[in-house]
């Protein structure tokens, strides 16, 4: 199987990303209060995967866009949204088929690790958002990869390879690390003013439900998110 192919896993990843710890109970609820108040605006959920985050953003009355180059996973965003936001296969390494200043909001949950240059999408969304326009994104924390990636320097950034198993399959993927220097001047690059930069913790309900995952996810550095304005 080729790296990334979540059209081969779609269902597996969808029903797992519904209630585990690291997806329903940290990441989803840390990047939905990060955005905030929602109602009335345009929202592009780049990378939407099977829509959970889509259909949190329509039930605070925002006007969702999702966009995802996996097949598999639009289909997923479809049966659960039913009509309630527009689904589009599109590619963040290309340009995005959008108008200028088409979006008060972007929103890019756990996708901008699995882009090996974050020139080219930041200044997508750039030109899709209005002055004062915000992005927020949530991504690997570098301290969480560099570690395990078995790659010698930090401050290189650079492609290492994980092994999930969900539905009975062995998935290989491939990631990006790159060191928060680059995240942060890769930002300032594309004109954007960085707001807030979050190490949240988890929901408190996982220490119940996911005792092992709380334990990690108060101890250390899993992801790390970020809420950014066009200049």
């Amino acid at each position: 199987m080729a790296e990334n192919d979540y059209d081969a896993f779609a269902a597996a990843y969808d029903a797992d990303n519904e209630a585990n710890a690291w997806n329903a109970y940290y990441e989803r609820p840390a990047i939905l209060s990060l955005v905030g108040e929602v109602a009335g605006l345009s929202v592009l959920d780049a990378g939407c995967g099977g829509g959970a985050h889509a259909a949190a953003l329509v039930e605070r009355g925002a006007v969702v866009t999702g966009i995802d180059a996996s097949a598999g996973m639009l289909e997923s965003a479809e049966r659960r949204l039913e009509g309630r936001a527009r689904l589009l296969s599109a590619d963040l390494n290309e340009a995005l088929p959008f108008e200028n200043q088409a979006f008060d909001l972007i929103l890019a949950s756990l996708v901008m690790h699995y882009l090996p240059d974050w020139s080219r999408p930041l200044a997508e969304f750039n030109r899709l958002l209005p002055q004062g326009g915000r992005l927020v994104f949530s991504t690997h924390h570098p301290f969480m990869d560099h570690p395990s990636s078995g790659h010698d320097n930090y401050f290189e950034t650079y492609s290492f390879d994980e092994t999930w198993q969900r539905g009975g399959q062995e998935i290989a993927m491939r990631f990006w690390h790159r060191p928060l220097h680059a995240m942060f001047d890769a930002l300032k690059s594309a004109g954007f003013h960085i707001d807030t930069v979050s190490e949240p913790k988890p929901d408190p309900q996982a220490a119940t439900l996911f005792p092992k995952a709380y334990q990690s996810l108060t101890t250390a550095p899993r992801f790390l998110f970020f809420s950014v304005v066009k200049a």
